[in-house]
């Protein structure tokens, strides 16, 4: 069997590659050169020194259309975007899957802290050992048919235990730092890149309480999350927080933290991984984040295939753009985008 081994040039899919290699896999490395060129260098290493050919496949162009633009777009429509799972979603097994089958391989594996596992003739998206580290809320939108071709080797270890490989078999990437940030926001300033990105500037606006009266000047919509209190600027009886961001008004409208929880979330886009629709309520666990504890709920879909969630407690800063992903214990059920 044959596998294509997506290579970040990190330390996480250095050790995937050894693992599935160690498993008698015929392994192909291949980067995504999506944004910077620095971790090609670290992935051909590796890839050598297991014997691996390696492929650097250009997808500048693919990156920016399909996850910065988006990105971007989702600020601006005064969203707060989540690009790791546009990136998952278009490129790591949209395109990537693409060159599995253009290089003749079974598979294409990752870093990813996840298990696949095949129960009753279903394919199942399941959390990782390691809890801190599992990713699969950045996975909701595979399918079966991906799913089939996806092998996640990290699944069963901790991160402790995937440096220790990494050290023993003198992996070049085995004290590597993990990147925190989103890779082409590695300063964490967003909206810095934006605006050097686009080479614009975003009007201001008025800060309005959610009573209806004006607080002042905002410095471009583009600045603001929900649930964001910090470097809002303004002197005020109590603290503030902002509630809504509007677009059309180019308003930023803020209030209380007790404001900002609601115990209902609407999602588009959305996916179900065992390929059916939520027709009846589900009583489930679900995030609407990637660091939110989950929280019990109850989920369905609308004839439009809508999802619907609705917590049995409020939930603080639900917030348009980001993912809302539902569990059944440790494994996976879907999600969609936050409306």
């Amino acid at each position: 069997m044959k596998a294509i081994i997506a290579m970040s040039g990190g330390v996480d899919s250095s050790v995937a590659a050894l693992l599935m290699k160690n498993e008698g896999y015929t392994c192909v490395g291949a980067t995504m050169q999506l944004y910077s060129e620095g971790d090609c260098k670290d992935a051909k290493s590796v890839a050598d020194k297991l014997g691996m050919p390696f492929y650097i496949f250009p997808l500048k162009e693919e990156f920016k259309e399909r996850v910065i633009n988006k990105f971007i777009e989702c600020y601006e429509q005064g969203k707060t975007p989540n690009p790791c799972i546009e990136c998952n979603r278009k490129l790591k097994f949209g395109v990537m899957m693409d060159k599995m089958r253009e290089l003749d391989a079974d598979f294409v594996v990752t870093g990813h802290y996840a298990k696949v596992t095949f129960e009753n003739g279903e394919y199942k998206l399941k959390k990782a050992v390691d809890e801190s580290k599992d990713q699969s809320y950045f996975l909701h939108m595979l399918t079966q048919e991906q799913l089939k071709h996806i092998k996640f080797p990290l699944g069963e270890y901790t991160k402790l235990q995937i440096r220790e490989i990494a050290e023993e078999n003198g992996l070049v990437t085995a004290r590597k730092k993990d990147s925190q940030d989103i890779c082409f926001v590695p300063d964490g300033d967003y909206v810095n890149f934006i605006r050097e990105y686009n080479g614009k500037d975003y009007p201001k606006g008025l800060f309005m309480h959610k009573d209806g009266f004006s607080l002042g000047e905002h410095k471009g919509i583009v600045n603001y999350t929900v649930g964001q209190r910090k470097g809002l600027g303004i002197a005020y009886k109590n603290p503030l927080y902002v509630l809504n961001i509007d677009p059309e008004t180019n308003n930023v409208i803020l209030g209380d933290n007790e404001d900002l929880f609601t115990d209902t979330v609407v999602a588009k886009n959305v996916n179900i991984i065992s390929g059916k629709t939520l027709t009846e309520p589900i009583r489930c666990n679900a995030r609407v984040r990637y660091r939110h504890k989950e929280q019990p709920a109850t989920a369905w879909q609308d004839e439009n295939g809508i999802l619907h969630v609705k917590f049995d407690e409020p939930q603080r800063a639900i917030t348009k753009g980001q993912s809302v992903v539902l569990y059944d214990g440790d494994t996976v059920v879907g999600g969609g985008e936050i409306i």
